[in-house]
């Protein structure tokens, strides 16, 4: 993991497309603005982990449904 320090109004660039910009600092809590392409998905972790989970669930049940067609009619 890179580890970097920054103030209020300084920026962290990613590659070509992604700056990622320190809004402001209020106590323990840090705004962070970024400027990426429509194409990327951002998330903040816990959603994006819920996603995820999610989308592990309905594939186990796409994968099930889509096998019973397979399987001889009775």
């Amino acid at each position: 993991m890179l580890v970097l320090s920054r103030k209020k109004n300084e920026q962290i660039q990613i590659g070509e497309d992604i700056a990622i910009s320190i809004l402001s600092i209020e106590g323990d809590q840090v705004k962070v603005g970024i400027e990426a392409p429509r194409h990327i998905d951002i998330h903040r972790k816990e959603v994006y982990l819920s996603i995820q989970e999610e989308n592990r669930e309905a594939a186990k049940g796409i994968f099930i449904e889509g096998l019973k067609n397979f399987l001889p009619k009775q």
